[in-house]
C-alpha cells in the first residue's frame, strides 16, 4: 500500500480501492493496468478496471467500467461523491478523453476526481475541469449549460 501524503484519508482509501481494482485488469496487449473506484452517495464503492479486446475499439477503460457498473447496480447519474483512478505512470494518471466525456455526463460538474500513481503522487480536480467546453445533455435539451460557462462575454 502506498502513502498519499497530504491527501484526505477518505480520498486515500478510494485510491487504494482503485489500486485493488487495477490488479484485476485484463490487459493482454498493452500490459498497462488501470483501476478506478467510484464512491456513491450512500458510501458504496464501485470498482472498475480496464478490459482490453483484440479489436481495440471495444476496449473499456477503468473509469467507464466503474461508472457503468454503478449505473447497472442502480445508482442514478449525478449521485456520485468522487472517483479515483490509478495507474503505473510517472505522475498521477489522468482519464482519457472518452472517460472525461462519460464522467461529465454521469457526474456532477463539481465532483472530485482523484488521480494517483503507484509511487504516492496524486492530484485532485473536478469533473468540469477535466473537460472544458464539454458537450453535455443540457445542450441536447436546448438548456443553459452552466458546466461550460466562461468569463468571456
Amino acid at each position: 500500500m502506498f502513502e498519499y501524503e497530504g491527501l484526505s484519508p477518505a480520498y486515500a482509501e478510494l485510491l487504494h480501492a482503485a489500486g485493488e481494482a487495477r490488479k484485476r485488469a485484463y490487459v493482454p496487449y498493452s500490459q498497462f493496468q488501470v483501476g478506478a473506484a467510484l464512491l456513491d452517495e450512500h458510501g458504496n464503492v464501485h470498482q472498475g478496471c480496464n478490459v482490453e479486446n483484440a479489436a481495440y475499439s471495444p476496449t473499456n477503460c477503468a473509469e467507464r467500467t466503474a461508472l457503468h457498473r454503478a449505473i447497472a447496480d442502480g445508482v442514478q447519474p449525478g449521485a456520485f461523491q468522487a472517483i479515483a483512478v490509478i495507474g503505473d505512470t510517472d505522475g498521477p494518471i489522468t482519464p482519457c478523453g472518452v472517460c472525461r466525456q462519460v464522467i461529465i455526463e454521469l457526474c456532477r460538474p463539481d465532483m472530485p476526481v482523484i488521480m494517483g500513481n503507484l509511487t504516492g503522487k496524486w492530484t485532485v480536480t473536478t469533473a468540469a475541469a477535466l473537460l472544458p467546453g464539454a458537450f453535455t445533455p443540457a445542450q441536447l435539451r436546448g438548456e443553459q449549460d452552466h458546466t461550460n460557462e466562461s468569463t468571456n462575454q
